[in-house]
């Protein structure tokens, strides 16, 4: 099963899983809220509150471990973006030693 789940995590852009993941961890952050209103706003018995706060641990612990993959992605996206400027860079070196200054000799 993990095998199928990175085999078509491979096949999709970065730019598109770090969308993914901020749509995820947006949904996450909107059920922390809501929780976090409903412990506020009603009264609860020790019960349900201890199941909502644990219910909101686990929300914060998933939005963290969002956190922690976005900036992972992040940064693998900074490290491909610079690859392709210095790329264009190196070819755009190339091209003017080897076509512009056949002009000059």
């Amino acid at each position: 099963m993990a095998k199928t789940r990175d085999n078509k995590r491979e096949n999709v852009s970065i730019a598109s899983e770090i969308d993914r993941l901020e749509e995820r961890r947006g949904r996450c952050q909107d059920n922390l809220e809501r929780a976090e209103f409903k412990n506020r706003k009603t009264r609860l018995s020790e019960k349900e509150r201890q199941e909502l706060e644990n219910e909101m641990a686990i929300i914060n612990e998933r939005v963290q471990k969002l956190d922690k993959e976005l900036a992972m992605l992040r940064g693998e996206n900074r490290r491909n973006m610079l690859l392709s400027v210095a790329l264009l860079t190196i070819s755009a070196v190339f091209y003017y030693i080897f076509f512009f200054n056949e002009d000059d000799t």
